[in-house]
This record gives C-alpha cells, structure tokens and sequence, in this order.
C-alpha cells in the first residue's frame, strides 16, 4: 500500500524530508506545513501541497514526519499521534524527559509507530563498523561544527550531543552509572561547547565532546576493545579497524622472538613487529542515511521487517537518550555553581 505522508516544519531538515519522501516508492507526499508559507510551498516541487492549518495536514495522512523546532515537538508529535497517525520526530524526541514519555505513552495507548531521527545511527561508517563492535572498552567523540541558529533554541547537548548520546547507548547497551560535564555558553544562553565523560558498570568509559562554535567541522569517533580499535569518520562516512594478527602473533610466540624481546634480548632474526597487527578499511555500505531512515519507518508502519543492518531509533531509543542528556545537563549545573563559589 501506499503510506500517505506529510511533513510539518519546512526549515533545513524539513526540506530534506519532503525531498526524501517526494522520491521515495510506495509513498505519497501529501504536503507539507510551516508558519512560513513560503517555505511550505516547497512540497509543491516534490509532488505535494502547501498547507495553511497543520490540523488539516494529519487529517490528510497516515503517518508525519515532524521537523518542527525542538521545544514544539511535545505538541505537534503529540497532536498527530493523538489523532491515530504513525510519527516520525527529528532527534531529539523532545525537550525533556518528562515530554517524552507522554509521546511514548500516546504511541502505546494507539498501537502507534513513534521512531526518531537519530540518523547517524544510518551513517556509512557506523553501519560498516556495527558488526565488528564489542562491548567497547574506551569511547571517543568529537563532534564540531560553526554557529547557526538552527538548533539555537535549545543548548548543544540537545543539538549536537544527543547524536553521539543514542550511539555510545547503542553500542553499550547500558545505562551510564556515572556521569561527568563540563560546558560554556559562548553564542546563545544555554552551553554552546561541552564535554561528557560517561563510565558505565562494566568498565567502558565514554568521552564525549560537542561544539557549534568551532572552526572546523569535525564528526570522528575512535572505539578500543579486545584486540582491536576501530576510527570513524561520519564527515566522509568510512571506517577502519586495527587489530591483532593472531596468526602472526602465534609464529612469534612459537619462534621464541617474542619471549626474548619481551625479556631484553635482541632475537638472531627480529620479526617484522608491525605485521603483529593489520590495518583494514571497513567495506563501505551504499544507502542514503535519510533514505534508508524513511524505509525503516515506513516498514514499522506497514508492520515488516527491516533490513538487518538498518537499525532506526524507536521512541523508546530517543527518550533513552534525551534523559542521559538530562543527566548530563545536571552535571554541568553542578560544576557551573562550584565555579561559583
């Protein structure tokens, strides 16, 4: 069948949506809504129409993808879940935890699908990394990017961090037991630069770093575990993995090299060391995050499966991440009044 879809909020990342779904098979693109009519016109390149009461739009649909500004997303996500329509959010879910069980609960009480933009989730590199991650020993994030007032509305935990916050949880699979900040506000009134230190119960610890004054545009992630440590780069969507040649690392050992070098002795025939780990690129997997995002929720929509290695945020996955981030907030309150004192 073909899934009616309407997108309200035309701002930057709404027009992607309406690019994304006027393409998209076995979707219709209904229209679009923004208080801007200007730019809620733009559906009308994509197959859609522009419309003047957001009311009218869900009425129209089956299911919404919602770009609206982030403290709104309570009110329109809610509204359209409440009306019996499947919801797709930007990330974050919403503004605060307690928002977002209230969707949640609206998504439960109608048997409705509520997933979150949490598209780097999607991203190339993690998509190639994600079966060859295994229970991370040290995580490292640095997310950079120059001021816009896009996203200015709330501060760069919810912005920016949130991305990288869904990830570390992903690959966790756990709750952090401790959590550490540190952040400023240079732009706007909330923090424009913060770092996160997260340690969970099994020993990982998780460092994260996000800017939206920066100078440079910088979106890398670095992961050590057993035998191995894997860098990826989001900017360009590649991934590699360093790890211990147990092949090479066994002729070593049974030569005897490895024993002597290790005791301060200099072996008659010294291997080559740096065979005893082996550097490979990751294959790269084609798909457009924002494409295969749509096909995931589409899919939940029509109640099927999903491709194996497509693995969208479901509500439960974004409220996860927004009250880790709430934590995270709490924590930067905390050192914010001892520099204070």
């Amino acid at each position: 069948m073909s899934v009616r879809v309407g997108v309200i909020g035309v701002g930057a990342l709404g027009r992607h949506h309406v690019r994304t779904v006027g393409r998209a098979p076995g979707v219709t693109l209904v229209g679009a809504y923004d208080p801007r009519a200007e730019r809620a016109a733009f559906a009308s390149e994509h197959g859609g129409q522009a419309f003047a009461d957001p009311r009218a739009l869900v009425d129209s649909c089956d299911a919404l993808i919602v770009a609206s500004p982030t403290r709104t997303h309570r009110e329109v996500a809610g509204g359209a879940l409440e009306a019996g329509r499947h919801v797709l959010v930007e990330k974050p879910l919403a503004a605060g935890a307690a928002e977002c069980d209230e969707l949640l609960a609206l998504a439960r009480g109608g048997d409705l699908v509520l997933h979150v933009g949490h598209v780097e989730r999607l991203n190339a590199a993690v998509r190639a990394a994600r079966p060859v991650i295994r229970r991370p020993r040290f995580i490292e994030v640095r997310r950079l990017a120059g001021f816009t007032p896009r996203g200015a509305d709330v501060d760069v935990l919810l912005d920016l961090m949130i991305h990288d916050l869904d990830l570390v949880l992903e690959w966790t699979g756990a709750a952090p037991s401790q959590v550490q900040a540190v952040g400023v506000a240079v732009l706007t009134e909330g923090e424009d630069i913060a770092n996160a230190r997260l340690e969970f119960e099994d020993g990982c610890v998780a460092d994260l770093t996000a800017s939206r004054v920066s100078q440079e545009k910088l979106r890398k992630i670095r992961l050590f575990q057993e035998e191995a440590y894997l860098s990826l780069d989001l900017g360009q969507g590649t991934a590699e993995i360093v790890e211990a040649d147990r092949h090479a690392i066994a002729q070593v050992v049974a030569s005897g090299a490895l024993a002597e070098a290790v005791g301060g002795g200099l072996p008659a025939s010294p291997p080559d060391w740096g065979n005893l780990v082996r550097r490979r690129s990751l294959p790269a997997l084609a798909g457009d995050p924002l494409t295969l995002q749509l096909e995931a929720f589409l899919a939940a929509v029509r109640g099927e499966e999903a491709a194996d290695e497509v693995r969208a945020a479901t509500g439960e996955d974004g409220a996860r991440a927004v009250r880790v981030a709430e934590r995270v907030r709490e924590a930067l309150r905390l050192r914010s009044e001892r520099w204070r004192r």
